[in-house]
């Protein structure tokens, strides 16, 4: 089996963290400065890495689409004060010519950092940027003699069902194979995708759950933190070459305490509703059978797909030994806690979390 097949196994790749949960890293504009070319520098992560770099001292350079943002609202302009402290540059990260002409512009780099995501999940788009448009920040990387390159990936990818974590998983493998240093950065939950339900739950609504509320479980981690763990990867020798699991602090969260908390928060007595999670298994099959007949619900079966998974299976480390997530084995960094997160946004709403097509519920 050739490098670029091999499937790294997850056993090898995770970091143990300091016993106060700390970075490692050295304090802001003490470390040795990089140039560094950011692509997907307007997503909801890639906007705090961007930041996070350049308050370190880093030479950064984003790349951007013209209008880009949930919904492609933001202006240029927009787009420059939300990755203040880097040089934007504008272009379409889907051509690899745009890229290299707009982006990189003959100059020379010393790494990529990619937190590039499908907008939808849906099945072009998915193999579209997930695959492609990463590919082509790699390429382009090369050729601008970067050493270093910092992928943003998902720890779902690990047990791949959905078109998104195949495409993922394919440029993963292409990127170990392509000889440059690299990060593979998987982690769990972000705060903002169990946020969707703050809102109505706060307005009165029961707090929707599928099954008991305990099928799954997840270490969320804020988008500062996940930025943090991520800029530590250009010096921390322990965070190079490696596949990197990470989530939030503190143990792993069901779906139940999470609603939990929010009652809890709020002062009221919790308010549950339980959905059977075989409604997907009658769903996806009808979406999947239409879909042959009309094209155009193809990606409207791959996002029942989605659903049924992001409410079946856990945000944890799968442990390769027993098949099953575990809890211990998913490492912790950072100190921002979900139940901080609730409070903030049950007090002063969701500006900055917008789910755009993300939204399950």
């Amino acid at each position: 089996m050739s490098k670029s097949e091999k499937q790294p196994f997850i056993r090898h790749s995770i970091v143990n963290t300091l016993p106060d949960n700390q970075s490692r890293h050295s304090a802001p504009g003490t470390e040795t400065p990089k140039r560094i070319f950011v692509v997907g520098a307007t997503g909801y992560i890639g906007k705090f890495v961007t930041r996070e770099l350049a308050a370190r001292g880093h030479k950064v350079v984003s790349f951007a689409r013209p209008r880009s943002g949930v919904n492609a609202t933001a202006t240029e302009e927009e787009t420059r004060r939300q990755l203040d402290g880097s040089e934007v540059r504008f272009g379409d990260v889907g051509n690899p010519e745009s890229i290299v002409r707009d982006g990189i512009c003959g100059e020379r780099f010393d790494a990529v950092v990619s937190c590039l995501t499908s907008r939808t999940g849906g099945v072009e788009d998915s193999w579209a940027i997930d695959y492609q448009a990463t590919r082509n920040a790699l390429d382009a990387g090369l050729g601008a003699g970067i050493s270093q390159f910092i992928l943003l990936s998902a720890i779902c990818v690990q047990k791949p069902m959905l078109e998104f974590q195949r495409a993922k998983l394919q440029f993963e493998r292409e990127l170990i194979a392509s000889g440059v240093t690299y990060s593979i950065v998987r982690p769990t939950a972000f705060f903002k995708s169990i946020a969707g339900q703050v809102e109505k739950v706060k307005n009165g609504s029961p707090y929707l759950m599928f099954g008991d509320g305990t099928l799954t479980a997840c270490k969320p981690i804020s988008e500062a933190d996940l930025a943090r763990f991520m800029a530590d990867c250009l010096e921390d020798a322990d965070k190079k070459n490696r596949i990197l699991p990470i989530g939030g602090p503190g143990r792993a969260i069901t779906a139940k305490e999470q609603g939990e908390m929010l009652f809890e928060l709020l002062g009221r007595e919790p308010k549950f509703r339980r959905t059977p999670i075989q409604m997907f298994d009658i769903i996806i099959p009808i979406l999947a059978t239409l879909s042959k007949l009309f094209p155009n619900l193809k990606d409207k079966a791959e996002f029942a797909r989605i659903g049924k998974y992001y409410c079946s299976e856990s945000m944890l480390v799968l442990n390769p030994e027993t098949g099953r997530y575990d809890e211990e084995m998913t490492p912790s960094y950072g100190t921002d806690t979900l139940r901080n997160f609730y409070a903030r946004v049950l007090k002063e709403g969701l500006a900055g979390q917008e789910l755009g097509a993300h939204a399950v519920f």
